[in-house]
């Protein structure tokens, strides 16, 4: 009976063994699963490919289009919406569009004969938008150009910029997007309007509307 006893002690711990090797590599997968853009935490639920992501300013801050040191616009209040195209597993970079900015409770300073602002609007919507989860989550819009309208002692003084490439970087910390110091240069209007600018931002926290309740969005 003994040499019967082994081959079937054999056999039961590969039956076993088995299940065990095949749960193996499907736990790497579903750890895998996970897009560069979750919902709710690191490693959440997967942003969907057409959601709808959206943010205003981070409480307390401001925007700022500033043409020198001491001078420029500063926004109160600033609002962004972008459309998921893409949204690959990590490592990666997730495609989006930015389909809407809204810029008010704006005033000037420092920009001479100015005395207001009549309006702050991005052209030519949508803008190309990426965010990676690389090293510092960076993110980039593509082609941006603003047009800034002041008053002024002679009338509006309406000026336009342009960026080929706005850079900034994302924080899982307080699911925020910030700019800082991004250069535009000037691409048209009178004489009178500054040469060219630095726009600085942050916005967040960064929510998913397509999804019920609006779950904050986070970079794996």
């Amino acid at each position: 009976m003994r040499k019967f006893l082994i081959p079937a002690m054999a056999a039961a711990a590969a039956a076993l063994l088995i299940p065990l090797q095949a749960a193996i590599p499907a736990t790497a997968a579903t750890a895998a699963s996970h897009d560069v853009l979750t919902i709710s935490k690191v490693g959440g639920t997967n942003v969907k490919k057409n959601a709808i992501l959206k943010a205003g300013l981070k409480s307390g801050s401001t925007a700022t289009f500033l043409t020198s040191k001491n001078a420029g616009v500063t926004c109160k209040a600033v609002s962004f919406t972008d459309k998921v195209l893409s949204n690959p597993r990590k490592k990666g970079t997730a495609k989006e569009e930015l389909t809407k900015q809204t810029f008010s409770k704006c005033s000037v300073h420092g920009i001479p004969d100015t005395t207001g602002v009549n309006s702050v609007k991005l052209n030519n919507l949508p803008y190309k938008s990426t965010i990676s989860d690389s090293k510092g989550d960076p993110v980039s819009v593509s082609g941006t150009t603003a047009t800034i309208s002041l008053k002024s002692v002679l009338g509006s003084l309406t000026c336009q910029y342009h960026a080929t490439t706005t850079k900034g970087s994302a924080s899982n910390s307080s699911q925020t997007i910030s700019f800082s110091n991004q250069p535009f240069k000037y691409k048209s209007g009178p004489s009178a309007c500054p040469k060219s600018g630095h726009f600085t931002a942050t916005f967040g926290p960064v929510k998913d509307t397509s999804v019920k309740g609006s779950p904050h969005v986070y970079v794996n």
